[in-house]
C-alpha cells in the first residue's frame, strides 16, 4: 500500500522560509511524477510545483523564483523549499504522486491517485 506523509509545515512571518518533505512508502509502479498542491482556506486546491520522472520541474506563476521542488529517489522523498513566504501562501499543503506522466497536465490534481494527509503552512504579515 502506497503512503505519502508530509512534514515540515508551521507558522512563519512574511519573508521567512520553510522546507516541506513528503516521504513515500510502498511501491508506485514504474517511474512516477510527484507534485505539491495547496488549498487556502475557503478556496479550491491548486497546483504549486511538480517534478516528472525525468526530473523536469514545473511551477505555478505565483511561486516561481521563490519555491523549489526536488526529489531524492534514493530516500523516496519529495521536498518543497519555500523562500520569501507571503501571507497568501497560507494553506494546507499536500503532496501527490502518480505512475508515469499526468495526461491532464502535471499541475492538475485530476491525474494524481496517491495523496498525503497535508501539512499546514501559515504565514503572518
Amino acid at each position: 500500500q502506497v503512503q505519502l506523509v508530509e512534514s515540515g509545515g508551521g507558522s512563519v512571518q512574511a519573508g521567512g522560509s520553510l522546507r516541506l518533505s513528503c516521504a513515500v512508502s510502498g511501491y508506485i509502479y514504474g517511474a512516477y511524477s510527484m507534485a505539491w498542491f495547496r488549498q487556502p482556506p475557503g478556496k479550491e486546491r491548486e497546483g504549486v510545483a511538480a517534478i516528472d520522472r525525468s526530473g523536469s520541474t514545473t511551477y505555478a506563476d505565483s511561486v516561481k523564483g521563490r519555491f523549489t521542488i526536488s526529489r531524492d529517489n534514493a530516500k523516496n522523498t519529495l521536498y518543497l523549499q519555500m523562500n520569501n513566504l507571503k501571507p497568501e501562501d497560507t494553506a494546507m499543503y499536500y503532496c501527490a504522486a502518480r505512475s508515469g506522466y499526468n495526461p491532464y497536465g502535471i499541475l492538475s490534481d485530476r491525474g494524481y491517485n496517491y495523496w498525503g494527509q497535508g501539512t499546514q503552512v501559515t504565514v503572518s504579515s
